[in-house]
């Protein structure tokens, strides 16, 4: 029901994610990223307490081929789900269990890794990692181009309605928090809402920040 990409920037140190599906609000259960930590998605039949459980087991220290033994102690379904796990140094894995649905695969690549279940090929993580890796820029907008070519490599064997994008930074919170929740064309509708996010992300953190330097609201009743 979902295909995902994770990824990180070497230059900025930025961690991130971007994920669809034919469910609702599949970026509330299922994509998880901290600053300086990096990324856990879990998905399928999913297990929202997956996420945070890997962050705290990377922010300890522990590679990613560790963590997944930890989850796969705490979990004892884990059979049902598919995680991926990336670090912030760019190491990366995947789990897709014997009970995944449909088509799945998944592929780790240099700095990311990408999964998909009731996929209409095996391609479509391929495709996903090709763009991460071939494309340049901010995160956020790499890890879009990679969901894009995911969608454009076939997606899921039916329709998706629900999208996210997640990217963690130097602050403490996801410095991009993106939802697309349910809409007939959520890729498209998430391309929208980044590009009118992205000239603001700057600002939205200085406020927090430095608020006293911080650049006006512009909007009505603010002087």
């Amino acid at each position: 029901m979902t295909f995902s990409v994770a990824g990180i920037c070497q230059d900025t140190g930025m961690v991130g994610c971007a994920i669809t599906s034919s469910s609702i609000c599949v970026a509330s259960r299922c994509a998880y990223t901290r600053s300086g930590v990096g990324v856990a998605l879990s998905q399928n039949v999913t297990n929202p307490d997956l996420g945070p459980l890997a962050l705290h087991y990377m922010a300890q220290g522990c590679a990613p081929d560790e963590v997944l033994k930890y989850l796969q102690q705490a979990d004892r379904y884990l059979d049902w789900r598919q995680v991926g796990v990336l670090d912030a140094q760019g190491r990366g894995i995947t789990f897709s269990g014997k009970e995944a649905l449909g088509i799945n695969a998944t592929r780790v690549g240099q700095h990311c890794l990408a999964m998909g279940n009731l996929l209409a090929s095996t391609h479509v993580p391929d495709a996903m990692i090709d763009a991460f890796e071939h494309s340049t820029g901010h995160l956020a907008e790499r890890l879009l181009i990679a969901l894009e070519a995911g969608l454009k490599a076939g997606g899921e064997m039916g329709p998706v309605f629900s999208a996210g994008l997640q990217v963690s930074a130097e602050p403490d919170w996801p410095v991009v928090d993106l939802r697309v929740d349910w809409h007939v064309s959520p890729i498209h509708e998430l391309r929208m809402v980044w590009e009118q996010y992205q000239p603001q992300i700057d600002d939205y953190v200085k406020r927090a920040k430095q608020p006293a330097d911080a650049s006006a609201f512009g909007v009505p009743g603010n002087e």
